[in-house]
């Protein structure tokens, strides 16, 4: 992970902490990961994390460990699905009608980006 990377993982994981008003020792003991690793992750200074331990540190800050992962840099973006899957997924209570709004907003604001949509997976019209 480069440093800018390592720093802002960090400061994802020390405000995720302080909002919780956890200290360092007490993320210690939640996660079951030694204090000088956390203060080393929030100070940026951990260039290759296990993914293990940043799995612990999610779950002791009651926070995706997917997130942390995807900060990290342990999950490609050609590892994610699409918009409107993605959409599916998290949130299976949104009506058809809303997915398909967001899915041309979301169309309409890459294109003014310049930015090209990959095509929707098999099976993306569920």
């Amino acid at each position: 992970m480069n440093p800018d990377r390592a720093k802002a993982l960090g400061s994802f994981l020390k405000d995720h902490r302080s909002a919780l008003g956890l200290s360092t020792r007490a993320l210690a003991a939640r996660s079951s990961v030694d204090m000088a690793t956390i203060v080393r992750l929030e100070n940026g200074a951990f260039a290759d994390p296990r993914p293990e331990t940043l799995r612990a540190v999610a779950d002791g800050l009651e926070i995706s460990a997917s997130e942390v992962l995807i900060l990290a840099g342990y999950v490609r973006p050609g590892d994610l699905p699409s918009f409107v899957l993605y959409l599916r997924a998290r949130y299976p209570e949104l009506p058809e009608a809303a997915v398909g709004e967001l899915e041309r907003l979301f169309e309409s604001v890459t294109k003014r980006h310049g930015l090209e949509l990959a095509a929707q997976e098999p099976g993306g019209s569920l």
